[in-house]
């Protein structure tokens, strides 16, 4: 967890996330990135108006590097950025937590079939709200099977595009908010409807390689596996390709295994499905 506090915290923000930091305020959680001004993501994230201040909610292994990028486009402005130790994340599907004295629950802005995620006071457990306790693997688990990608899992920071990403499908992105580092970009592929790959949810015939494992049609490269769990995975595909393919009568494989794509419940884009070969 991160703080950013200060009298130019809102507007601050505002000039830098992809979201509209105002969908925050005295409402739900928002989910959001910090691109490149090229474009693509380096950090992604969720925001939660707290007390005034904004929590962000980001892969541990990212927070140091991300307070690190906000503190370099500060420059003027009033505006404190600093890890919040006394807080630690759970999170929580198949029903409404308890709510522990000081914690923070917001529902997944992403999807609502993701639960909810907390903001606990350190040293609460899983038995404090209520509820049985599940692995990082059960997590995982759920998150491939509705198709929700993850950074630094599905997609590499630094050379991924947010409409590849699914910020477009997944509630990433406003686009009529103005500017912000990367908007250029973004709104371009919007309008022009330029995107060729996808992250999509994929089942193999038999259980998946692991991930970075390329997909291949015909021996040429058209993707590449994200998170896996047993036969179901997460790829990033070029999706024209993998139409071509599948026209032609040619498989999708990674290492061997048969690939058949399938499309999302939320996602409003086509996906080319066909047999996984046996």
């Amino acid at each position: 967890m991160l703080r950013v506090a200060g009298a130019d915290a809102r507007k601050y923000l505002q000039g830098l996330i992809t979201n509209d930091i105002g969908k925050a305020e005295g409402g739900p959680a928002i989910h959001a990135g910090l691109l490149s001004p090229q474009g693509k993501i380096l950090f992604d994230f969720f925001v939660i108006a707290a007390d005034g201040d904004y929590l962000i909610d980001v892969i541990q292994d990212k927070a140091a590097e991300l307070a690190k990028r906000l503190v370099f486009y500060r420059l003027r402005a009033q505006v404190e950025i600093a890890e919040e130790p006394s807080l630690a994340v759970a999170a929580v599907w198949g029903g409404e937590p308890h709510v522990p004295q000081g914690a923070i629950a917001y529902a997944d802005p992403r999807l609502p079939k993701l639960g909810f995620r907390l903001l606990l006071p350190s040293g609460a457990s899983a038995a404090d709200l209520g509820c049985a306790s599940a692995s990082k693997a059960d997590y995982q688990a759920l998150r491939i099977r509705l198709g929700v990608p993850e950074g630094g899992r599905d997609y590499d920071f630094g050379d991924t595009f947010p409409h590849e990403a699914l910020f477009d499908q997944l509630n990433g992105v406003d686009f009529t908010k103005g500017c912000y580092v990367g908007q250029e970009v973004v709104s371009r592929m919007q309008h022009r409807g330029t995107v060729r790959k996808r992250i999509v949810p994929v089942e193999g015939a038999n259980p998946l390689p692991a991930s970075g494992t390329s997909i291949e049609a015909g021996g040429v490269p058209i993707g590449a596996l994200g998170s896996v769990s047993g036969a179901c995975g997460l790829a990033l595909v070029r999706l024209d390709r993998a139409e071509e393919a599948l026209a032609r009568g040619t498989p999708l494989m990674a290492a061997g295994v048969g690939l058949t794509l399938r499309k999302s419940a939320f996602a409003r884009f086509s996906v080319p499905t066909a047999e996984v070969p046996s």
